[in-house]
């Protein structure tokens, strides 16, 4: 797998590690037991290309890889041209029962293949783009005739987004808007529209005025903004959006009457995609199962519970990865030790002594480490690969491969501070203390 690999993935990949965080790319590289679910993920992948919808809840305890999942499903989308956004649902910054909140979130955290967040504006512009090269490519007007012209991008761009318009005119004004200050040369009211198209707040009423829109997006127009999303989405070459909602477990800590309106808005965006509205979109959730289970959750709100039930009644290997909930099954000692091998050719790929990283840093080293760091965290194998990866490489094969006389068996008895630490990292070691543990 690692073998034709370029230096650039695999640097980008271990200069991630290094630092204790999630890879922005070349995830695909470290997809330790993620085998199972890739066909299922590939035919909704392309069923959203084709202009369809699809859904999946994916639940596993903290530590069994959701966002890591999410995200490779991301790379995965984007290869195919599609949009993705993640979004950390949170009662503070984005509460799941204000939907302009979370549509907001949307468009700020908005990425493609070949730009990063926010993309709105990028979208927008190729979008315009490419109804002017339609226009011309249709000979319906040059852009000598400017009137003619303008008159055969707007007409086109009615077209394209009338049934946007029937439902939220406004998204349509704000288009036509947009446009014409850019004809105009007016940055600052392109500026402040575009701003207003990703559902931000407080846009200047002069700029409002030139578009002949109002007030600020609320609640209901935010599905009918999303819906004018996924439309200038597909007409500018991205058949689709990937929209992540992570952690969606803390409306199990909000109060009763939001934690009730949160999951209420959960299943009106299900309906929704289930009734057509959002060609295009593929929406998942994450959780944990006290989440999907219990009854400060889905469980409270039935009509949600009916359409997220699951039979996990059998046994984990023969889940379908095609079921409305995916089950993580999260980490044991042996996939552990398997992703820990992974990085390690990764890292000879790199290194300057690659022989000596494979031969120091051997199958038995890892094993061994794998299963003196699950020991400091309480055993507990879930919360351990951020940080197994990251003393992997940075305190024991970057020493090995610097220092020819490095030996981590006798030279590195690990050493898990309370600083390095997540907070989740941190609930699992009993004592708060640093802990030194020589390895055998």
């Amino acid at each position: 797998m690692t073998g034709a690999v370029s230096q650039a993935r695999r640097r980008d990949v271990i200069n991630a590690l290094r630092r204790g965080t999630v890879p922005q790319t070349g995830l695909d590289l470290l997809a330790v037991g993620l085998d199972r679910f890739t066909t299922a993920m590939d035919d909704d992948l392309d069923t959203v290309a084709r202009g369809g919808a699809a859904f999946h809840a994916v639940r596993g305890e903290y530590g069994s890889g959701k966002t890591f999942f999410a995200r490779w499903l991301a790379e995965r989308a984007k290869r195919r041209g599609l949009a993705t956004s993640e979004i950390q649902i949170s009662e503070t910054e984005t509460p799941l029962h204000r939907l302009e909140t979370v549509y907001r979130r949307l468009t700020e955290r908005l990425t493609t293949a070949t730009h990063q967040p926010s993309a709105l504006r990028a979208v927008v512009d190729s979008w315009l783009y490419t109804l002017e090269e339609h226009v011309l490519d249709a000979g319906e007007a040059t852009e000598d005739d400017e009137e003619a012209f303008t008159a055969a991008v707007d007409k086109l761009a009615e077209q394209r987004l009338a049934d946007v318009a029937r439902t939220t005119p406004a998204f349509a004004a704000a288009l036509r808007g947009y446009r014409q200050a850019l004809a105009d040369d007016d940055a600052t009211t392109a500026e402040a529209l575009i701003a207003w198209l990703g559902g931000q707040k407080s846009v200047a009423a002069s700029a409002r005025r030139t578009a002949g829109v109002r007030g600020d997006l609320d609640h209901f127009g935010a599905l009918g903004f999303l819906q004018g999303l996924l439309t200038v989405l597909r007409d500018c070459g991205h058949p689709g959006l990937l929209l992540i909602l992570d952690e969606t477990e803390t409306l199990q800590r909000v109060r009763g009457d939001v934690r009730e309106k949160g999951l209420n808005a959960l299943r009106q965006l299900i309906d929704e995609i289930d009734a057509g509205r959002f060609p295009g979109l593929f929406l998942v959730l994450t959780g944990t199962p006290a989440f999907f289970d219990g009854q400060q959750g889905v469980q409270r709100l039935p009509p949600l519970a009916q359409r997220l039930a699951t039979d996990f009644s059998t046994d984990p290997r023969f889940d379908s990865p095609r079921a409305v909930q995916l089950r993580l099954p999260g980490f044991d000692l042996d996939r552990l030790s398997e992703l820990g091998r992974t990085v390690r050719e990764l890292y000879a790929g790199v290194a300057r002594n690659p022989e000596r990283v494979r031969e120091v840093v051997d199958d038995a080293y890892i094993a061994i480490l794998a299963k003196a760091l699950t020991g400091e965290l309480g055993g507990k194998v879930g919360v351990a690969p951020r940080l197994f990866l990251r003393k992997l490489v940075a305190d024991v094969l970057d020493r090995v491969d610097d220092f020819a006389d490095f030996d981590p068996r006798r030279d590195y008895p690990i050493t898990v501070t309370d600083t390095e630490l997540t907070d989740v990292e941190r609930n699992a070691v009993a004592s708060a203390d640093d802990i030194d543990l020589e390895l055998p």
